[in-house]
């Protein structure tokens, strides 16, 4: 008995120790389910950002001349590209103030305006309805739609000419 209750403090602390180590063992398997259904979070966002940065690209022609642009992400941009999905959209664009073409969209967009500054290849909606493309610079508040790629003032005023000019639009399904 005397050596019974010698073992006794050795006996618990194994038992103790067996214990924690079971109830570490149950805290590492819960971390580790809650590690894995973080990183599955993670890489779905991951996926969703990857998938909203993949730009979108539209292609402009105007006569002879095609153009690449990269359209931004907002809902006006959703809205155009819902406007265009079955078939492109072919605008008769007119000159103004020896900046920009611009046309009226078929339907009104939502608007998604910020202060910004022109530049050559920037497309924008003006007042929610008239889609505009500048080959020259400009300070407003615009809804920026997309941007032309590898613009240049001078072959966008020779493309898009002085007067009216028909220009179609549609999305690249690459």
């Amino acid at each position: 008995m005397k050596a019974l209750l010698l073992c006794l403090p050795f006996i618990t602390a194994i038992l103790t120790s067996a214990g924690c180590n079971d109830m570490r063992s149950s805290h590492t398997d819960k971390a580790h389910e809650q590690t894995t259904e973080i990183t599955a979070e993670t890489t779905a966002e991951n996926k969703d950002t990857t998938e909203a940065n993949t730009a979108m690209k539209m292609t402009i022609k105007a006569g002879d001349n095609t153009f690449t642009a990269t359209l931004e992400n907002n809902s006006s941009v959703e809205a155009l590209k819902e406007m265009m999905k079955d078939k492109p959209l072919t605008l008769e664009m007119s000159d103004y103030a020896n900046m920009e073409k611009g046309a009226d969209l078929p339907k009104a967009l939502p608007q998604n305006n910020v202060h910004m500054n022109t530049k050559p290849g920037d497309i924008i909606l003006y007042q929610g309805r008239t889609l505009v493309i500048y080959y020259d610079t400009n300070s407003w508040s615009l809804t920026p739609i997309g941007k032309i790629e590898n613009a240049d003032p001078d072959s966008l005023r020779k493309a898009l000419g002085s007067g009216n000019v028909t220009v179609t639009f549609s999305l690249d399904t690459k």
